[in-house]
C-alpha cells in the first residue's frame, strides 16, 4: 500500500530538493517543465516553467532529433546522456540523467537531474590519468612534436620539438605562428600536400622531406610525418612529427665522399701500373740511346756540329729518362706515409712534371722558393695531387696564357711551411667562392673536372692538420696552403 505522505512531509521533501545543488526538473510527455527546483529556476533568467524543455536548453522550436526524453517515454527505462543528448563517455563535461515517473502503470513525466559534471564513481581522475598519460608520451618523444590549430598557433610542442627549433616551448605556443616555422609559403604548401592522395594518402604524410626556419633564421632540413585530426567529421588540427635530417645528410656526403676516394685511389693505381708498363717499354731503349751516344761522344773524334747534335740527343734522352721515372714515381701507390718531406722538392717535381705539358706553353712559371725550409710532416704523394691539381685548375682558369707563381715560405711563429700559388685568371666569382671546397661542387662542364678536385684537396690538406685558404680579385686567385713543421 502506496505511503501517503502529510502535508508537513510534503513541505520538507520540497525543501529539501529545493536544497539540493543540483538542477532537478520534472518534463511531462509534451516536453513541457511542469516543475523545478530552487537552483534550476535560479539558473535562468526568465521563468521557465510552462515552456518546453529544448525552448529552455537549446533554443530550439521543435524537439530534438534524439530527444532522451522520448527515449525514455518509449522503453520506460532511465537514460543518462551529456548535455548535448550524446551518450556519456569519459570526454563529457555534464552528466543528465532522466528517469521516468509511473502512475498506474503509465508514464505520465520524466525527472531530469543535471549533475553538471560526470558522476561516475572516479571518471574525473580516470580522465586526469589518461590526459597526463598522453601528455608525458608526447613530452618525451625523441622526435620533435608539433601539433597546430586551423588558425596556425601551436597547441602541442615537445622538448625536442625545442631543441630542433630553438624556441622554448613558451614561447613557440605563445608567440609563435606555424607560418614562422617554414620558409616562404612553406606552411602553406605542407597542408596542400597534407590534404592531397600523394603522400600517404589525404590526411597524411609519410617521410616528407622539407625545410624549416629555426630560432636564429638558420635552414634545417626535416623528415615529417604528419596527419590531420578530427572531431568527428570535422578537421580541428594537424599534427606533425619530425626528424632532425643533418646527421643523416652528414653521413651521406661522407660516404659519397668516400666512394670519391675510393675512385681516386683505384684511378691511380690504374695510373701507377700504366707507368710501370711504359717504364719498362722505354727505359731499355732510351737507356741503349744514353749509352751509345755517350760511347760515340767518348771514342769518335767528330766535328764541332756533329759533338753538338749527339749532345742534344744525350741531354733529351736523359730528360725523358728523368720523366718516366718522376711519372713513375709520382703514380706508384704505397700506403700512405706520414713522414718529414721537402716541400720545395715536392713543388719542383710537380712543376717537372706539367711545365713541358700543351697548357703551359705559354704561362710563365715563376718560382720563389725559400731555401733551408724545415721539412713538413706529410705525405709527400698525396701532397702532390694537391698542388697539381692547383697548379692545373689555375691554368685551366688563365686559359694556357698568364703567370703562374709559387711561393714557399715559413710562417711568422715557425709553426708552418707556407706554400702560396698564384694566378693571373679572372678570378672566382663572389657567389662561387664560398664553395669552392665542398664535395661535388664545380662550375665546370661535365668532364672537364682535373685531379682529386678542390674537397678533397682540402681533405687532405686538413687530414695533414694544416690550413687552405683560397682569396680572388679581378686580378687572379691565391691558394694559401700551411702544413706543420715536422717535429
Amino acid at each position: 500500500m502506496p505511503h501517503i505522505r502529510t502535508q508537513s512531509e510534503q513541505s520538507f521533501l520540497i525543501r529539501a530538493i529545493d536544497a539540493f545543488q543540483r538542477k532537478i526538473m520534472v518534463i511531462d510527455p509534451n516536453h513541457i517543465i511542469l516543475s523545478a527546483n530552487q537552483l534550476a529556476c535560479d539558473s535562468f533568467e526568465e521563468n521557465i516553467i510552462g515552456k518546453n524543455c529544448y525552448e529552455v536548453f537549446h533554443q530550439f522550436t521543435s524537439p530534438c532529433k534524439d530527444c532522451p526524453l522520448d527515449e525514455v517515454m518509449r522503453t520506460g527505462k532511465p537514460a543518462l546522456k551529456d548535455s548535448n543528448n550524446n551518450a556519456l563517455d569519459l570526454l563529457s563535461e555534464t552528466c543528465r540523467y532522466f528517469c521516468p515517473m509511473i502512475k498506474s502503470d503509465e508514464i505520465d513525466g520524466v525527472v531530469l537531474l543535471d549533475f553538471g559534471i560526470p558522476i561516475l564513481e572516479g571518471l574525473e581522475e580516470k580522465l586526469h590519468q589518461s590526459n597526463a598519460f598522453l601528455k608525458n608520451l608526447i613530452l618525451s618523444s625523441v622526435d620533435a612534436v608539433l601539433a597546430v590549430d586551423k588558425k596556425g598557433r601551436i597547441i602541442i610542442f615537445n622538448e625536442a620539438a625545442s631543441e630542433i627549433s630553438g624556441y622554448t616551448r613558451e614561447e613557440a605556443i605563445n608567440d609563435v605562428d606555424i607560418r614562422d616555422v617554414y620558409p616562404s609559403d612553406g606552411a602553406r604548401e605542407i597542408m596542400k600536400v597534407l590534404r592531397s592522395e600523394d603522400y600517404g594518402g589525404a590526411g597524411k604524410l609519410k617521410d616528407y622531406k622539407v625545410d624549416i626556419v629555426r630560432k636564429d633564421g638558420t635552414i634545417l632540413p626535416i623528415s615529417v610525418n604528419a596527419a590531420l585530426v578530427y572531431d568527428g567529421d570535422r578537421e580541428v588540427a594537424s599534427i606533425g612529427f619530425f626528424k632532425d635530417l643533418r646527421d643523416e645528410i652528414r653521413i651521406k656526403n661522407e660516404l659519397e665522399k668516400a666512394q670519391v676516394q675510393i675512385l681516386q685511389s683505384e684511378k691511380m693505381a690504374s695510373l701507377g701500373k700504366l707507368a710501370a708498363g711504359v717504364a719498362h717499354q722505354l727505359n731499355n731503349p732510351l737507356g741503349g740511346i744514353t749509352l751509345f751516344t755517350k760511347l760515340v761522344l767518348e771514342e769518335y773524334d767528330l766535328e764541332e756540329a756533329a759533338r753538338e747534335d749527339l749532345s742534344r740527343i744525350l741531354r733529351d734522352a736523359e730528360r725523358c729518362r728523368d720523366t718516366v721515372k718522376e711519372l713513375l714515381e709520382f703514380a706508384r701507390q704505397t700506403r700512405h706515409m706520414m713522414r718529414p718531406n721537402d716541400i720545395n722538392r715536392a713543388i719542383s717535381r710537380t712543376l717537372f712534371l706539367l711545365e713541358n705539358q700543351t697548357l703551359f706553353h705559354n704561362i710563365d712559371i715563376i718560382k720563389q722558393l725559400t731555401p733551408g725550409l724545415p721539412p713538413a710532416h706529410s705525405d709527400v704523394q698525396q701532397l702532390n695531387h694537391v698542388f697539381m691539381n692547383i697548379i692545373l685548375n689555375a691554368a685551366d682558369a688563365m686559359e694556357g696564357r698568364g703567370a703562374l707563381t709559387v711561393i714557399t715560405s715559413q710562417s711568422d711563429d715557425k709553426q708552418y711551411v707556407v706554400v702560396t700559388i698564384e694566378d693571373t685568371g679572372p678570378g672566382i666569382p663572389e657567389d662561387v667562392l664560398p664553395h669552392i671546397f665542398e664535395p661535388f661542387y664545380t662550375t665546370k662542364e661535365e668532364g672537364k673536372g682535373t685531379g682529386l678536385g678542390l674537397s678533397l684537396v682540402y681533405g687532405i690538406v686538413q687530414n695533414h692538420g694544416g690550413t687552405i685558404v683560397a682569396n680572388t680579385g679581378t686580378d687572379g686567385t691565391t691558394f694559401t696552403i700551411q702544413l706543420p713543421v715536422s717535429k
